[in-house]
């Protein structure tokens, strides 16, 4: 039977190739350590589970919710906002809660998108910045993902010769996968752009509390004078508060945009369950040092294992910022891709990474490394690591071999 139109649209998505041997894998009893999923697996801090706890006995909360969420909850946002990044919001009509922002992206494009329209988006980039939009008819224009002088030129190229030009620009720093931080100087320069082009800005910040340098947070593109002119930004609480499955997020921003994804969401949901509105608020209004204690095991564990990877052979670049290394593969494995490289990691080493491709085809030479296992099983991984780089002349040979006879 053929594929419905939308479906055919998707790319395959890699991951689940890499996902499904793991699997197979522990089924066979092998002990896999999974670095591959951005899935934390540190406890939601116990005083918002309490929030939580309380709240849900109250029967009155179990009732249809807030689209666009709580009251109380859009409050916590923009206080937050004022807080972190001095950006002035109003809680009524430039903030809407989402069901993170993987959700809120996805809606966002639903809103403005009409078919054939033309998103420049980041590449490597989080699947849902481009698969958002192409299930709702637009067309990707793949852009450099380093925030530096390079960024601008291929953009200049794209809405000269784009038909139609550009509707928005997709800007994702602290970068999942690549771990780039982008400074207030390049975010002015990218409003200026939009500005002068009139193309909206989409702003992920889901990693803005996950950063390394103490001294230098990461900056939200809102805090550029005007941007609320053209952008908006989504934020998340999954990694900020451990909170994953939760789903709780945000949109802040321009009020046209804000206002067109609430009205589409009002025809999808019914927003989240009151009580984890309720709590998200409490963990929102709280004094950060959740936040500060939930850095520190990543940056212990980032720190881990860019030693010990380094020392078995494979280097790995120290990131600045989000719960992710991003690794060049090891030379001489590199002609195989990262999809094979994955697969070979977990049959010969039992460790699950991301394959560089799954975000994009300027992402195959690398892997994404997560920091979701502790200090002890990323040390597990090292060993692991060294004694299949070891054997890496019989691997290839063997790999060689295979694919002659296929």
């Amino acid at each position: 039977m053929e594929e419905f139109h939308k479906v055919r649209r998707l790319p395959q998505y890699v991951f689940e190739q890499v996902n499904r041997l793991k699997a197979s894998a522990r089924a066979a009893g092998a002990d896999i350590i999974d670095l591959g999923m951005g899935n934390p697996d540190l406890p939601t801090p116990k005083a918002i589970v309490d929030k939580l706890c309380e709240v849900v006995q109250d029967p009155r909360t179990h009732r249809y919710s807030s689209s666009k969420g709580i009251p109380g909850l859009r409050r916590a946002q923009a206080a937050y906002y004022a807080r972190r990044f001095g950006v002035k919001l109003n809680p009524d009509t430039q903030v809407v809660a989402t069901l993170g922002s993987k959700e809120g992206f996805a809606n966002m494009a639903q809103a403005i998108t009409a078919p054939g329209d033309v998103i420049l988006c980041p590449n490597p980039t989080y699947p849902i910045h481009a698969f958002g939009f192409l299930m709702a008819g637009g067309v990707i224009r793949s852009m450099n993902v380093e925030p530096d002088d390079s960024f601008f030129g291929p953009l200049e190229r794209a809405v000269r010769h784009s038909i139609p030009k550009p509707l928005a620009l997709i800007v994702n720093y602290p970068s999942n996968p690549t771990a780039h931080v982008a400074s207030l100087d390049f975010y002015k320069d990218v409003i200026a752009f939009a500005k002068k082009h009139e193309i909206i800005v989409l702003s992920d910040l889901a990693y803005s509390e996950i950063y390394f340098d103490e001294s230098n947070p990461p900056p939200s593109v809102l805090e550029v004078p005007g941007a609320i002119d053209v952008a908006v930004e989504f934020t998340s609480m999954s990694k900020t508060f451990s909170m994953p499955g939760w789903r709780m997020g945000f949109a802040v921003g321009n009020e046209r945009l804000i206002a067109a994804l609430t009205r589409v969401k009002s025809y999808l949901d019914y927003g989240a369950f009151t009580p984890i509105q309720v709590a998200a608020t409490h963990a929102l209004n709280g004094d950060g040092s959740d936040i500060a204690e939930v850095r520190n095991v990543y940056r212990r564990r980032r720190d881990v294992m860019v030693d010990t990877f380094g020392k078995a052979g494979f280097e790995v670049p120290p990131p600045a910022a989000t719960m992710f290394a991003w690794a060049k593969i090891p030379e001489k494995f590199r002609h195989l891709g990262s999809l094979e490289f994955s697969k070979l990691l977990v049959e010969k080493a039992d460790i699950a990474v991301a394959p560089g491709i799954g975000f994009g085809e300027m992402g195959d030479d690398y892997v994404r490394l997560a920091l979701v296992e502790n200090e002890h099983r990323i040390r597990q991984a090292a060993r692991n690591l060294k004694r299949f780089l070891s054997t890496a002349d019989e691997t290839m040979h063997n790999v060689v071999s295979l694919n002659a006879h296929r």
